[in-house]
């Protein structure tokens, strides 16, 4: 056999990383086009040159964990790919990127890399199209106001009106946007040329009908690098007898009547669902990528499809350095993940009626963000008794450190050592795949150890109080939950917060002259010196028995207040 005399002269041209391996055993004959052609290339994942970041991550291109290896010091390139916007989004999206937010925010504010995330939004697509063939102005008379009952949506105002809803659902849910969000129909242009050099590469092929094609064949057994595609070319997109191989996928579709379509040196058409990731990463990130990041459904065939068309563009061996997946949401008791197609979903603006934003970050939180997750009331509970507990631990030890709560002598020492424990686990935890579960566990168990310490008593007198050790706890804590997005003291928006500022002054207020008339009510009577001195062993002082009915009244107060959510200790 001949080697791949072609792809040895430009292999040498290459940069290093984007170097071809050719061998005259990895090389093969193409009979139905007489072109010689790579059966088989290096497949296996090269390690990139770069600086180590200290954390190691699962990378789908592996299947399994790997050091987290980026090209720029302290600086992370990041692709994800966003919603097709033709209806509104659903939990299952949003635990997709919540579980990326959180990551994100690990490593900017904990490893102080900053994050350059660019997301891509499908506002052109076969699903967009077919809802505004079929969406009468009823049925979005509520956006649109202006259609006439016989006039069908253009599915550009569908994209818009549904990718504004969904920046919205992510607002509520506290995901940092992407420092841009890019749109398929704004990058048009660039999508042909890409489409044209692949075709100049020899990596995709025209048909008579104005289609364009990846030729899958032109990369050998290079495609597949995230699933393995042996027997699977029944996993084909549709095309008929024009393509020459059931895994060849579209790269420009030719326009059908009512659609919407943009000129092309191949016709009137528009692009096919992969190419656009492909083109839109590649013109902010180049040819060399180093996170990319989806829910699992996406590995194939989008993200495959991206890798072979990268790769056949930038003429290298390895475009994108780690895949990063996220695992399925199921409704507890179902295999099936929640998805529109199988009118299984709930949708993000219902679920928060329910909700909260702070609760559904610990839900995420509770799980390995590439695990699959039930959803139920059960794990929504846990979430919510998790949050709970902490935001108990948070008043507490605020009103310790105020001096409103009065406890028994604290191990001093033991609380320092916990907390520098618990700094180092947290640490590790997260550079070991972002485990957030365990890290959880760490910050929990800290809690509890704390809360161990907080023991009330009525009387403090002469007993020495510590309350830098629990500042520095309750410090940590905060700082290291709202790094992942979670506001323990659950402030609302900026209107609601001057409420919630101004109710929380007058409970200041009401437990103050609670506790006054409480001392007030506890104080004994007052005693003659002689008295003193005649009681042959100390009694126990009691209360004078006419204000008996203003302590009842302190308990029934502190009893009342807590069904409202304050709680008096």
């Amino acid at each position: 056999m001949r080697p791949c005399l072609t792809l040895v002269r430009y292999a040498n041209s290459l940069r290093p990383n984007c170097r071809l391996n050719v061998s005259s055993e990895l090389c093969r004959t193409r009979k139905a086009t007489s072109r010689t052609v790579c059966s088989e290339t290096r497949k296996r994942w090269i390690k990139p040159a770069g600086f180590d970041t200290g954390i190691k991550t699962f990378n789908s291109l592996t299947k399994q964990k790997e050091p987290l290896l980026l090209a720029r010091e302290g600086i992370a390139t990041w692709y994800s790919c966003g919603p097709t916007v033709y209806d509104d989004s659903h939990l299952g999206h949003a635990c997709s990127y919540v579980r990326f937010d959180i990551l994100q925010r690990i490593l900017s504010r904990l490893f102080g890399i900053n994050v350059t995330h660019v997301m891509v939004i499908t506002d052109i697509d076969d699903k967009i199209i077919k809802r505004g063939l079929e969406a009468s102005a009823f049925q979005l008379i509520y956006f649109l106001f202006l259609c006439s009952p016989q006039e069908n949506i253009s599915p550009f105002v569908i994209a818009r009106m549904y990718e504004e809803e969904f920046k919205k659902d992510m607002l509520a849910l506290k995901v940092l946007p992407p420092f841009a969000y890019m749109r398929v129909t704004e990058n048009i242009p660039g999508i042909v040329a890409f489409i044209e050099r692949i075709i100049r590469n020899g990596h995709a092929y025209t048909t008579g009908q104005g289609d364009v094609y990846f030729d899958t064949q032109s990369i050998g057994s290079r495609y597949g690098k995230l699933v393995n595609l042996s027997g699977a070319g029944e996993l084909g997109e549709p095309g008929g007898g024009a393509k020459k191989d059931l895994r060849d996928f579209a790269l420009w579709k030719a326009s059908k009547p009512l659609e919407p379509y943009w000129e092309s040196p191949w016709g009137r058409g528009r692009p096919g669902w992969h190419i656009e990731c492909s083109t839109i990463a590649s013109s902010v990130f180049g040819s060399q990528l180093d996170i990319h990041s989806g829910g699992i459904d996406l590995a194939f065939p989008h993200h495959e499809n991206e890798i072979a068309q990268c790769e056949a563009y930038h003429k290298c061996d390895q475009w994108g350095n780690y895949f990063l997946h996220s695992g399925h949401l199921h409704l507890k008791g179902s295999t099936e993940k929640m998805s529109k197609s199988l009118r299984n979903y709930i949708t993000i603006k219902d679920f928060l009626k329910s909700y909260t934003a702070n609760e559904f970050r610990l839900f995420c939180l509770l799980t390995k963000y590439r695990s699959a997750i039930d959803y139920s009331a059960a794990s929504m509970n846990e979430a919510q008794s998790t949050l709970a507990s902490l935001s108990a631990f948070m008043h507490s030890t605020q009103a310790y450190i105020q001096g409103h709560l009065q406890c028994q002598p604290v191990q001093e020492a033991f609380l320092w050592e916990r907390l520098a424990a618990t700094r180092a686990n947290v640490r590790a935890g997260l550079a070991d795949d972002f485990d957030t579960p365990k890290v959880m566990d760490a910050i929990m168990s800290l809690v509890h150890h704390s809360n161990c310490q907080l023991q009330p008593v009525s009387k403090a007198d002469g007993i020495s109080r510590s309350p830098a050790v629990f500042g520095a706890v309750l410090s940590y804590i905060s700082n290291f939950m709202d790094v992942l997005g979670v506001d323990l003291l659950d402030r609302k928006e900026s209107h609601a917060a001057d409420s919630s500022g101004i109710l929380h002054n007058v409970v200041e207020q009401l437990v103050r002259f609670r506790s006054e008339v409480r001392n007030f009510t506890l104080s004994v009577e007052d005693r003659s010196p002689q008295d003193l001195q005649a009681s042959a062993s100390p009694q126990r002082q009691k209360p004078r028995p006419d204000r008996a009915p203003l302590l009842q009244a302190c308990d029934a107060l502190r009893k009342d207040l807590m069904p409202l959510g304050v709680q008096i200790r």
